[in-house]
């Protein structure tokens, strides 16, 4: 069975982009590779020390969540 000239430009679009992740994936050093998987976690720790800022009663619990999110501020800054 014939396929429809939609579902070919779907694949066409699909094959593009896997060749530009390739290609881009190819093009990075595993230094820099490491740097932004770094660079994601200490993000992704950072939007949990900003909820749990915002959800925190306590002063003093406030006060060192705001101490780590300088930490890691600073952390994403050196890279």
């Amino acid at each position: 069975m014939a396929r429809g000239w939609e579902s070919k430009a779907v694949e066409d679009q699909i094959a593009a982009a896997e060749e530009r992740k390739g290609a881009q994936a190819r093009a990075r050093t595993p230094e820099e590779v490491e740097r932004e998987s770094r660079r994601q976690g200490l993000l992704l720790s950072r939007t949990k020390i900003v909820r749990d800022i915002e959800n925190a009663r306590d002063d003093r619990y406030r006060d060192s969540l705001q101490k780590a999110l300088d930490f890691i501020d600073a952390q994403i800054a050196n890279l």
